[in-house]
């Protein structure tokens, strides 16, 4: 998961026009000449997109006959671009693709088998759990680039003054926390999101999910729902909680706020680590906590696995799919895995990546530490959809628009659309 990053549509869609080839231009598919391929990087622009560009200068440099145009598109646009593109026109022949994107896409057809390719030659040295997310119906569609998963990160110099000697466990020792350090340190102690993927945390909390997807019914409205999207909004009222943002930038205030000291925890993912050491709160790297998110009243704790697969258009020709096979497996080889780790403080998705001097990252280290917690995605290519009726409603349920039930009754009829085969 990643915030989109704000972009001028016209710009971007004469942009993505002019690049999005997928090997349109090669329909012979011989390899006589150096073959161009292109792919879009959904990373975070200015933090992350020069790492990838360095490693696309030294792959070029080992590979004379494949160049790479590089095409860095906006998160919150890329699902729907490439959607857009592979139906019609033609898309990129590798696609940094979102991990609930991988099996939507794949249904469709649009994304190659990378079983038995150049691309998946290491498979072994990957995470099982992740190659699974980027399988579906037990082919693999996908390699995974990096992963993540939600924590809650705090201010430890804060937490300290208040008292506090180590992350709270529990939603209700945070919101007690919170009142602390708002009384001594005379700032918020917890600042939530609305965002439905944010919210995810709460309904793991209570053992629940937005669908059941192995029983085939929606559970976006059950009991157990209820009970962790109240849970969650109660964290918007009481000393030391901030109140709801329903703006458009309430995640760019969440972070600001964050990382210049004015809010003590909130819950964010380690895209985010290289903005955090650039604030005036955490010059000093070692005051940023990371702890597992607060359990519900079930016990339980946890958050989304995310991340984030690097997969070939089926499109492309085979001249163009063999060079993006090629590009793939450098790409999410060891060695560019460790340099895109340290660069830009990522989580890598091989164990052989994890060197002494990653996990020197305090970071790294402690998002690491928290992904054991983190819950895979259930195999249904429309589970991520399924957190858009949320990110309608929720916004409007915190901000005191519309009740808890009502909002949740209207994002079960919105899912119950995405998914019409699933009971209520």
């Amino acid at each position: 998961m990643r915030r989109g990053i704000a972009a001028s549509a016209l710009v971007a869609s004469l942009a993505l026009a002019a690049t999005a080839c997928g090997g349109s231009d090669s329909g012979s598919g011989k390899a006589d000449g150096p073959v161009t391929i292109t792919w879009w990087d959904t990373s975070n622009a200015t933090n992350e997109a020069p790492t990838y560009q360095a490693l696309i200068k030294q792959f070029e440099a080992a590979n004379k006959n494949i160049k790479v145009k590089y095409v860095n598109v906006p998160f919150d646009q890329a699902q729907n671009k490439f959607d857009t593109a592979a139906g019609a026109t033609g898309a990129p022949d590798v696609l940094r693709s979102e991990v609930g994107w991988t099996p939507a896409f794949a249904k469709k057809g649009y994304f190659l088998p990378l079983d038995g390719t150049e691309a998946l030659a290491d498979q072994a040295k990957f995470q099982p759990s992740l190659i699974k997310q980027a399988q579906y119906q037990g082919k693999t569609y996908g390699v995974p680039l990096v992963t993540d998963t939600l924590a809650l990160v705090y201010n430890k110099a804060l937490f300290k003054q208040a008292g506090i000697t180590e992350a709270p466990k529990t939603w209700d020792e945070l919101k007690a926390d919170a009142a602390k350090i708002d009384t001594k340190d005379k700032v918020y102690g917890y600042w939530g999101s609305t965002q439905a993927y944010y919210a995810q945390t709460f309904l793991y909390g209570e053992g629940t999910d937005t669908v059941d997807a192995s029983a085939k019914k929606i559970t976006v409205d059950s009991a157990a729902a209820k009970k962790a999207y109240g849970t969650w909004l109660s964290t918007f009222s009481g000393q030391g909680l901030h109140k709801a943002d329903t703006t458009a930038d309430a995640y760019a205030h969440i972070q600001d706020a964050f990382v210049n000291g004015k809010v003590a925890a909130i819950i964010q993912g380690p895209w985010e680590i290289t903005n955090f050491y650039k604030g005036s709160a955490f010059k000093d790297k070692s005051n940023l906590g990371i702890a597992t998110v607060p359990a519900g009243s079930t016990g339980k704790a946890g958050a989304p696995t995310g991340g984030h697969n690097l997969s070939v258009y089926a499109g492309s020709d085979k001249a163009h799919q063999a060079a993006a096979l090629k590009f793939v497996k450098f790409m999410t080889s060891a060695a560019s895995q460790e340099t895109i780790a340290l660069k830009n403080s990522t989580l890598p998705t091989r164990e052989d990546a994890y060197t002494d001097q990653v996990k020197a990252d305090p970071g790294i280290a402690g998002f690491q530490a928290v992904l054991p917690a983190a819950q895979p995605r259930p195999a249904l290519p429309e589970y991520s959809s399924l957190w858009g009726p949320l990110d309608t409603e929720l916004p409007k349920i915190a901000g005191g628009k519309e009740s808890l039930d009502k909002g949740l009754g209207n994002a079960q009829v919105a899912i119950a659309k995405l998914v019409p085969d699933f009971s209520k």
